[in-house]
Parts: C-alpha cells; sequence; structure tokens
C-alpha cells in the first residue's frame, strides 16, 4: 500500500511543508476572502436583498470595490503561519504513523493513517486559532466599512489589549472540531488516491505531477466536506463582538439553526469547494517537489 517508510525529518517538512503552505495561501486566499465574506454577512431584511447572492456575486462585489487586493485582505497572517503550521502538521502526520507503526517498514491502514492524520490538526491548532482570528477579523472589516484595524500585527495587538490572550485564541474548540477530523480525511484521501493513480509496478514516490495535483485536489474536497460546519460556527463566533455568544460555539449554532435553518451551516459551500481543489492541489504539489529538491540537495538532513 505504501512505499517502506523513511525517517521523519522535522527540518526538511518546516522547509518542504512550509512551502507548500504558502503554495496553498497564495492560490486559495482569493476564495478564502469570499468565504468568509458569505459565512459572516448579516440576515438580510425582509424585502431587501442580501448583501452577496453567493459566491460569484461576493467575488464580483469585492474586486469592483476595492480591487485586487481586496480578494488578498488579510493574507499576511497565514502566510507568517503557514511555515510553522504546515511544518506541524506534516510532522504531527509523520509522528502520528510512526507511533501506530511496531517496525519502520510496517504498512498502516487506511483507519491508522486517519488517526494521524488527526493528530496533525491537533498539533496544528496552537498556530492555527490566532492566524484565523486575525485573518477573519480583517477580511470582513473592508465589507463592514469600519477600519479598525490597519493590518495583522494590529489586529493582534489591540486584540490582546482588549482581551490578552485569550481573546487572540477565541475559537481555539471550534478550530480543534474543524481540523481534527478534517485533517484525518485529508491525509488519508491523499494517500489513498496516491495508492490508486500509482500505476503498477511503479513507486509512489515516482507519481507525475497532474496525478500528484489530482490526489491534493480532491484530498482538499474531502478535508473541506467535513471541514465546513464547524468552520460556519467559527467563522461566527470569531468574529463576534465579546460577550455575544457566551455559551460558545451552542449559542452560535442555535442562533444560526433559529435564523436562518440547517443549510446555514454550509454558508460559503460553492466558495469552498471551488478554492478546494486548486488550493490544496497547489499545496501537496509544493510539498512533494520541495520534499524531492530538499532529499536530493541534503540526503542526509
Amino acid at each position: 500500500m505504501a512505499d517502506k517508510a523513511k525517517p521523519i525529518s522535522p527540518l526538511k517538512n518546516l522547509l518542504a511543508g512550509g512551502f507548500g503552505g504558502m503554495c496553498l495561501v497564495f492560490v486559495g486566499h482569493p476564495l478564502d476572502t469570499v468565504k468568509v465574506r458569505l459565512q459572516t454577512q448579516p440576515p438580510s431584511l425582509p424585502g431587501q436583498p442580501p448583501m452577496y447572492s453567493g459566491t460569484f456575486d461576493c467575488f464580483r462585489k469585492t474586486l469592483v470595490r476595492e480591487g485586487i487586493t481586496g480578494l488578498y485582505r488579510g493574507m499576511a497572517a497565514p502566510i507568517i503561519g503557514v511555515t510553522p503550521m504546515f511544518a506541524v502538521c506534516f510532522f504531527g502526520f509523520g509522528l502520528g504513523k510512526k507511533l501506530q507503526q511496531k517496525h519502520p517498514e510496517d504498512v498502516l491502514s487506511y483507519p491508522q493513517i486517519f488517526a494521524a492524520g488527526m493528530l496533525s490538526g491537533v498539533f496544528t491548532t496552537g498556530i492555527m486559532t490566532p492566524g484565523e482570528r486575525i485573518k477573519c477579523l480583517l477580511q470582513i472589516q473592508a465589507s463592514s466599512g469600519e477600519t479598525k484595524y490597519t493590518g495583522a500585527l494590529d489586529c493582534a495587538k489591540k486584540l490582546y489589549q482588549e482581551s490578552g490572550i485569550r481573546g487572540i485564541y477565541k475559537g481555539t474548540v471550534l478550530t480543534l472540531m474543524r481540523d481534527v477530523p478534517a485533517s484525518g480525511m485529508y491525509f488519508m484521501t491523499y494517500e489513498w488516491l496516491k495508492n490508486i493513480l500509482t500505476p503498477e509496478g511503479k513507486s509512489v514516490s515516482e507519481l507525475s505531477v497532474p496525478r500528484i495535483l489530482v490526489a491534493g485536489g480532491i484530498a482538499g474536497i474531502f478535508n473541506w466536506a467535513v471541514a465546513i460546519p464547524p468552520d460556519v460556527l467559527k467563522s461566527r463566533f470569531q468574529t463576534a463582538p465579546p460577550g455575544k455568544y457566551p455559551n460558545g460555539f451552542r449559542d452560535v449554532l442555535r442562533e444560526l439553526i433559529r435564523d436562518e435553518g440547517v443549510t446555514s451551516l454550509y454558508k460559503g459551500f460553492n466558495a469552498v469547494m471551488i478554492r478546494a481543489f486548486p488550493a490544496n492541489a497547489a499545496c501537496f504539489l509544493g510539498f512533494e517537489v520541495a520534499m524531492k529538491f530538499l532529499n536530493w540537495a541534503t540526503p542526509n538532513l
């Protein structure tokens, strides 16, 4: 099912994972901005149209009003976070696999790969939560017409001044609820597709670029199919005024279902799915290319 296991190299994972993460953010951020704005737009008043009628309407209005830079609003926070976050993510996945092996050559089952992916989701939450909090606040402030924060660092500083470290880490539980199962699905799907797409008699490490893109892109779609309901709750919770949801995600869930129905848990679905394939294809291709380069340039690193 897989090639012989290789020793985990944290430094290679740092460099290759960081490069893959940068590829993901650059390709996927415009539609991430659209997703957050759709998820956090206020309910429309009776007889009035909503702020955005859908994915393409939001994309068009953002582009017309704010230009291309509007689509990349808030990108500094995820860019700063992607190198350590993806390093920890891929290292956590590798560690999760290693912990389940009695011998380095043991081949893991798909449920074991899923469990290793879930561990990577736990590892990344500490880095992901503040980055997501800052990103969401910056993404919605432009559409609201207010300019409370001048950038990612200013946002982090003001959050800390207002609420301390808890203000920066608001939404940690929801980030865990999103990333732990979604990361398991992400890595399991990627490994499964790599094995399926590997021609008979060939090694998985020899997989062609188009097949890596397909495996990475579809893995991203499966990841977000699991992640989007908690992601909707997280976006709403992280951008809410202090004290609005005293009981956390339960209050957000109750309000969303009461006011907008169960389908509101899939707000931004089209934007997420349109973004998922190219962004995650770019991520895994970037990771695989960087890892191959590092294995060639520094085989003993």
